[in-house]
């Protein structure tokens, strides 16, 4: 063996895991716990510290499909990627539309918490009143 099959056979796992998603992951960690624990929790803590475990993106977000193969019929190559296009484009509206109407919520209820908070301190306490 080279050194730089030895190098590359962990890569060539992340990827191929990679390209399974989570599950994939999940159940490499458990079969490296069923194994050999040290293993398991070495992929555990790989996880962890890649953001793989606990990561929101999903799959298609951090590498998306873009449709790479040609079908052949090049008005439809050129639809699907203006569908495609369009569809992300829309993506990305939507996500900055949620983005605003979360900070709105947000400030609605701070400005809430604000006024209750002043009508709070400007009413008189019942041991003043004594």
């Amino acid at each position: 063996m080279t050194t730089t099959s030895i190098t590359s056979w962990p890569s060539q796992v992340e990827a191929w895991l990679d390209q399974r998603g989570r599950p994939a992951w999940i159940v490499a960690m458990i079969l490296g716990f069923i194994l050999f624990w040290p293993l398991g929790l070495a992929i555990l803590a790989y996880m962890i510290w890649s953001k793989r475990m606990f990561s929101c993106t999903s799959r298609r977000k951090a590498r998306p499909f873009h449709g790479t193969r040609s079908s052949g019929n090049s008005a439809f190559d050129a639809y699907k990627a203006d569908t495609l296009r369009r569809l992300e484009e829309e993506q990305e509206a939507f996500e900055a539309f949620l983005t605003r109407l979360r900070e709105a919520k947000d400030k609605t209820e701070f400005d809430q918490f604000m006024e209750d908070r002043a009508r709070t301190a400007r009413a008189p306490r019942n041991d003043e009143q004594v």
